[in-house]
């Protein structure tokens, strides 16, 4: 059924436009990390403590994070529901640039120096890091595009159960073990992804 749908002309075209659409609204996330309208602070607690620095879950935090989002167009039954479905994506990156430019919060310095070049998931991180500064922290977007990446998932395949809410977890927790993300920055992250995907349900259906 995937293979089928793969060389299906209408879904190689979402598949390519998705593609285009993510690194398009990458550069608003990156824009946002040069913009200094208010000074940036921590959010720092003691429960950041319990999660120590692991790089190997930097393949859950970019390399799983990637291919799910864009396997998500293989639940897309048609355009107008791809239309909408990524018109979704839009609301929640408009809500987080308004975070990152009036709530700035960035991670400590000293956990970017924990990233070595000891190992390959080490190399990969320190390759992310390249791109991503240690601004835009609050809240994740990691968790809340995985967090509305699974709640559309379920709720086109609803087949797949509520297995799918691995990923925002996992995602969470990669985020933490690879001291990109605060802990304050996760549940405010899926509480946003969780509202986008609530009004996408109304303006859709």
């Amino acid at each position: 059924m995937i293979i089928l749908q793969l060389l299906s002309l209408d879904y190689l075209i979402i598949f390519i436009i998705s593609i285009v659409l993510i690194i398009g609204a990458y550069q608003f996330y990156f824009w946002c990390q040069r913009q200094f309208i208010r000074p940036r602070k921590g959010l720092h607690t003691f429960i950041d403590s319990w999660f120590g620095y692991h790089s190997i879950w930097v393949w859950i935090y970019s390399g799983l994070y990637y291919p799910v989002i864009i396997l998500t167009t293989l639940t897309i039954t048609d355009m107008r529901h791809f239309v909408y479905t990524a018109f979704s994506y839009f609301i929640l990156l408009a809500v987080q640039i308004a975070f990152f430019l009036f709530f700035p919060v960035e991670s400590p310095i000293q956990w970017r120096k924990l990233v070595s070049n000891n190992n390959l998931s080490d190399r990969f991180l320190n390759l992310v890091l390249k791109f991503d500064a240690d601004s835009n922290c609050f809240p994740s977007m990691h968790v809340s595009v995985a967090m509305l990446t699974a709640l559309h998932i379920m709720n086109n395949k609803p087949e797949i159960g509520l297995w799918v809410m691995l990923f925002p977890v996992l995602i969470a927790l990669s985020s933490l073990y690879t001291k990109r993300h605060y802990f304050l920055d996760i549940i405010p992250g899926a509480l946003l992804g969780w509202g986008v995907f609530e009004i996408y349900r109304i303006i859709y259906f």
